[in-house]
């Protein structure tokens, strides 16, 4: 018998899009990002300067929304289908987390073209833990896990395949 507090879990899904500006564009995107998750994003704001992107502080250039629990793993199986059932093992980190890119969003099996609202691209940001990592976020004897419990890159492909039904494509198979 495992241990079930070594089973991973989806912490989180973080959905990103960045637009470069404020204005009825984003507007338009925010909408989008409403009717494909019920939840509405928040906006996304600079804290740097670039001058050749044209980027000033507290200027605001995109939207975000984070999804948890349930939803977030409904969210994943829309995006998964999106990017045909396939993962790079590239897109891995080290700690078991993982971002992909959605090019169009009406690749979504729920998502419908709107032409007033037009198409955009997302990334997904994919947040993996194991119970009992709440010892480093809680407030009184913050604690680091256990090495034996951390996740791994490893860990993370071998739970997206069981779980989701993902292929991971190593490099040069693509």
């Amino acid at each position: 018998m495992t241990n079930p507090m070594r089973a991973p879990r989806v912490e989180k899904v973080t959905i990103n899009v960045g637009v470069g500006e404020a204005g009825d564009h984003l507007e338009r995107v925010m909408q989008i990002i409403e009717e494909l998750t019920g939840r509405k994003p928040v906006k996304t704001i600079t804290y740097k300067r670039i001058p050749d992107f044209g980027i000033r502080p507290k200027s605001i250039v995109g939207c975000k929304l984070t999804l948890r629990g349930k939803q977030a793993e409904e969210f994943l199986q829309q995006a998964f289908a999106a990017v045909e059932n396939r993962l790079k093992e590239s897109i891995f980190d080290e700690t078991g987390n993982f971002s992909f890119g959605i090019k169009e969003h009406i690749d979504l099996p729920k998502a419908k073209y709107n032409p007033a609202l037009g198409i955009i691209g997302m990334d997904v940001c994919v947040t993996l833990e194991r119970m009992g990592y709440r010892v480093k976020k809680r407030k009184l004897k913050r604690a680091s896990p256990g090495r034996h419990h951390r996740m791994t890159k490893k860990d993370a492909m071998e739970f997206v395949k069981d779980k989701f039904n993902i292929s991971i494509v190593k490099p040069g198979e693509e």
